[in-house]
């Protein structure tokens, strides 16, 4: 007894849309990713009217402080303590290498200005990183 029938079953599935939905997909989480910020450690910088526009060529140093005084470079925790030797470690590999000092509003005056006194003792130029001053109407 043979119960199988005559005729063979071919099963297709179209893949074009999927392709398409895997297209989009791609696209968006591309242009997301570019939305994200560098700095991912959040700071509520100081504010200013006017910023000046820097030469994306040279290598940006990213130092952070946090309004508990936590210091961060490109994204890495360290001491006070450690500032300088790093600065002096990105110093000797590039000459024209600038930082970009990101503080947080809260914090003392002092602090940024230590900060800032490192960049000048190593001879790193430091740029004060703010965010745009609304206006007011």
């Amino acid at each position: 007894m043979n119960f199988r029938s005559k005729r063979k079953q071919d099963f297709e599935i179209f893949s074009n849309s999927f392709s398409d939905i895997m297209f989009f997909l791609m696209l968006f989480f591309l242009i997301v990713s570019t939305m994200i910020t560098p700095g991912a450690i959040k700071l509520a910088l100081p504010q200013a009217d006017k910023s000046p526009q820097m030469n994306k060529q040279t290598e940006k140093i990213a130092i952070s402080v946090t309004k508990d005084l936590k210091y961060y470079i490109n994204d890495k925790q360290i001491q006070f303590s450690q500032i300088e030797p790093e600065l002096l470690k990105i110093k000797k590999g590039n000459v024209e290498a600038f930082a970009i000092v990101r503080c947080d509003n809260t914090i003392a005056v002092q602090s940024m200005v230590d900060v800032l006194q490192l960049g000048n003792k190593t001879g790193v130029k430091m740029v004060l990183a703010t965010s745009r001053k609304e206006k007011a109407r």
